[in-house]
């Protein structure tokens, strides 16, 4: 699984996210308490999302060894091309929106969503419900259910299609799911479209693998060119950002105290692809700290408090300049610097860039004889 390419800035929205014309309101300016309570839920948000995914990543790689399935991992060329993809993929989308009505990209969008919003969400929140241990519960995991199909080729032999082990609690969990889409989809409430953005976070922080610490370094140095000029150099991120009622993004209203959880006057963004690129680099810190000796995971601790400092810089610059920032500005030197500098002040700098997620053969015998 890709990371997402919408990789929006941190900004307040002017005005609602349904596209109404606000230019006959009264515009809206938010209290301190407001932004305060806003950018905290944000920070929060991201920071469990990180934290988290982080180590869902080690149990995803665990299984993946375990089943012998080969991983799919981002490559150095692959790492060197997504900024170039990624721009190409924000101005197509970008064109769109010049060209074609707005009603029509956004049915299209909310069933898109509204269908990988529900896998995602059930993804996150299976090995939550796994670990749920009540006697009442135990009587649902028992009701079993095998869904398989197959198909019979000329040799009398199964070719299988689907093999799907589940419980009725399983069921439940994603009826649950389906609510909750239904009501992102009928209503596109700011909690549902924040469900949705965690579970789509944690997921990909989970899943993406860039199997080298010099591979993130690119990616990263590669967005961040890639946030500074599609931010500072056109318009096109976030007219892009406030164009799309869509989960890749976390919002918050910065008008909840004044008018409840139904506010809409204003908005704080974060784009997720401010928390999953990052959040992938510490992620593949931490599972670096797990082949260390040491067991205090200090690569993923020093990225961490990085990753916080940059997110509190990025809303301090924002309050200052009053102009969306590009998050990656700030978090690409911050992420990536510190655990360099740790690494080079540890003397661990080529153990570092030796480590691989996912060796190839070649390497793991090679290990093997050392």
């Amino acid at each position: 699984m890709a990371a997402t390419t919408e990789n929006e800035t941190l900004l307040p929205l002017l005005d609602i996210l349904n596209g109404s014309n606000t230019t006959d309101k009264e515009i809206f300016v938010a209290s301190t308490e407001g932004m305060l309570l806003s950018y905290s839920f944000l920070l929060v948000s991201a920071l469990l999302c990180v934290y988290f995914g982080s180590y869902r990543s080690i149990t995803h790689q665990d299984k993946q060894k375990k089943s012998g399935e080969k991983p799919e991992v981002l490559t150095a060329k692959d790492a060197a091309m997504f900024p170039f993809i990624a721009s190409g993929f924000l101005f197509g989308i970008y064109v769109v929106i010049l060209l074609v009505s707005k009603e029509y990209i956004t049915f299209v969008l909310n069933i898109y969503f509204f269908v990988i919003g529900i896998v995602a969400l059930f993804r996150a929140i299976h090995p939550i419900v796994d670990r749920i241990r009540l006697p009442s519960l135990e009587k649902l995991r028992e009701r079993q259910f095998h869904l398989k199909l197959s198909e019979n080729n000329t040799s009398n032999n199964d070719i299988m299609h689907i093999d799907f082990k589940f419980n009725f609690l399983d069921i439940i969990a994603l009826f649950f799911c389906v609510l909750i889409g239904v009501w992102y989809l009928l209503k596109r409430h700011w909690i549902s479209n924040n469900i949705f953005g965690i579970a789509f976070s944690l997921n990909a922080i989970e899943i993406l693998h860039f199997n080298k610490v010099f591979n993130g370094c690119v990616l990263l140095g590669g967005l961040f060119i890639y946030d500074i000029f599609w931010v500072f150099g056109t318009n096109v991120m976030i007219t892009v950002a406030k164009s799309f009622d869509a989960p890749i993004k976390l919002i918050f209203p910065q008008d909840l105290l004044e008018s409840g959880i139904f506010a809409a006057n204003k908005f704080a963004m974060l784009g997720l692809g401010d928390i999953v690129v990052p959040g992938a680099f510490i992620a593949l810190l931490l599972r670096y700290d797990m082949t260390r000796k040491s067991k205090s995971p200090l690569y993923f601790n020093v990225s961490f408090v990085a990753y916080v400092i940059a997110l509190l810089i990025t809303i301090l610059i924002l309050q200052i300049f009053k102009h969306g920032q590009p998050a990656l500005l700030y978090i690409v030197p911050l992420c990536v610097g510190f655990p360099l500098l740790t690494a080079l002040l540890c003397r661990d700098w080529t153990a570092m860039f030796a480590y691989e997620d996912h060796p190839t053969p070649n390497e793991e015998v090679e290990k093997k004889k050392e």
